[in-house]
């Protein structure tokens, strides 16, 4: 894929030095901030190429490997959705999003922690739930969950897309248990049940002095306050969403493929950066109209970079969970027996030839053909080593 002309890297290292001049970045964001500004420079240190047929020689620098850089998720993503393909079942698989109100929203943006780590668990409880009662599947199902914290135009929207196996072992784990075509479970049934446990660990986080506010929400602090923010929430219906089906295992490799390590936006959305502006691609799902919901937004380089790092994740808090029969304790036993009960429709699971693996794809295109001959292939001849990133001064506080 040829480098867009657009980077975010380029506007960090245009306009990143007066941004952390001007704001009090958290350390976190300022990390990743630098890690995307060296990416793939002479700072990271890299190695010398070298055509085996020609004279042509070209300096590949190292990757920062940061999950927010745009540039550094596809080798990440390919080994992810490698792995995942051992674990596929030959059943229909369903894709079910839990997001949070706009007024959890604010609340999770100063405690991202705390409150992201309760809408993993109030949404895995859910699924568990639901399908484990006997009025709706009745079945030990299995699921993973991706968080996202953005929508189109880089606002913060914190919700959870789950990927679920349409069915599940019964309780005695004698049968599979299948749902029905083309329907998982009933998204009235789970909002509210998640509304209600999430609600429920909110307060408890708050009772345990584990919240923390600032700013408009510094009110929040005093417990009545607090109690009247949430009070209309435990009435409202709060928005579970239930796609349709990807259909069988190989439209959910594609889906993998694409969606479990993006970040809040990729450089192919980048149009422009001129007189201190950013204009980038942007869809607007709200528009009647979903087949012309394509648009362009024009912001301010600080109100962009702001927007941006809104979705900073903190150190040590992991994006992609798995649970119930996915649960990493006891994935492999689950999984051999889900197969062993499901053999009879083993012939729908991605053969070899169908789904290449994303690793050698890669590797191939790591191995490429001199750009300059056509004919030859650039073979590593040379270390080139790191050199110390350079301190930058603390702001003028004078």
């Amino acid at each position: 894929m040829p480098r867009p002309a657009l980077e975010l890297a380029d506007i960090f290292r245009e306009y990143g030095p007066g941004y952390r001049q001007s704001h009090a970045l958290p350390l976190d964001q300022l990390r990743v901030m630098r890690a995307i500004e060296i990416c793939r420079t002479a700072a990271l240190g890299g190695h010398l190429e070298q055509c085996s047929h020609c004279p042509y020689t070209y300096n590949a620098y190292n990757s920062c490997r940061n999950r927010h850089c745009p540039k550094c998720q596809s080798v990440a993503r390919a080994k992810w959705v490698e792995s995942r393909k051992l674990e596929l079942l030959p059943v229909e698989y369903f894709h079910v999003v839990f997001t949070l109100p706009e007024p959890i929203a604010q609340v999770a943006l100063q405690n991202k922690t705390v409150v992201y780590n309760i809408l993993f668990r109030a949404s895995a409880e859910t699924l568990l739930t639901i399908a484990g009662d006997p009025q709706h599947l009745g079945a030990g199902i299995g699921f993973f969950s991706v968080l996202h914290t953005w929508g189109q135009n880089l606002l913060h929207h914190p919700h959870l897309h789950c990927v679920v196996p349409g069915g599940g072992l019964s309780p005695d784990q004698q049968r599979w248990i299948a749902c029905r075509p083309g329907f998982f479970l009933p998204v009235r049934v789970l909002s509210r049940l998640f509304r209600r446990l999430f609600l429920e660990q909110l307060q408890k986080a708050f009772d345990q002095g584990q919240l923390q506010f600032f700013g408009d929400l510094e009110p929040l602090q005093e417990a009545q306050a607090f109690t009247r923010h949430l009070a209309p929430l435990k009435e409202a219906e709060w928005v579970v969403y239930a796609k349709p089906s990807f259909g069988g295992p190989q439209q959910v490799l594609e889906y993998l493929g694409r969606y479990t390590h993006r970040v809040a936006i990729s450089n192919q959305r980048l149009l422009a950066v001129e007189n201190g502006q950013v204009s980038f691609q942007w869809k607007d799902y709200r528009t009647q109209d979903q087949s012309n919901n394509s648009k362009v937004m024009t912001l301010e380089v600080d109100e962009f970079i702001r927007r941006f790092l809104l979705h900073a994740l903190p150190p040590g808090l992991r994006r992609i969970r798995y649970g119930g029969l996915l649960a990493n304790c006891r994935r492999k036993d689950n999984l051999a027996r889900c197969r062993q009960l499901l053999a009879p429709l083993a012939d729908w699971l991605p053969q070899p030839a169908q789904c290449p693996s994303l690793c050698e794809t890669l590797a191939a295109e790591s191995l490429r053909h001199c750009p300059e001959c056509g004919m030859g292939t650039m073979i590593r001849v040379l270390i080139l080593p790191a050199y110390r990133w350079p301190t930058i001064p603390p702001p003028d506080s004078s």
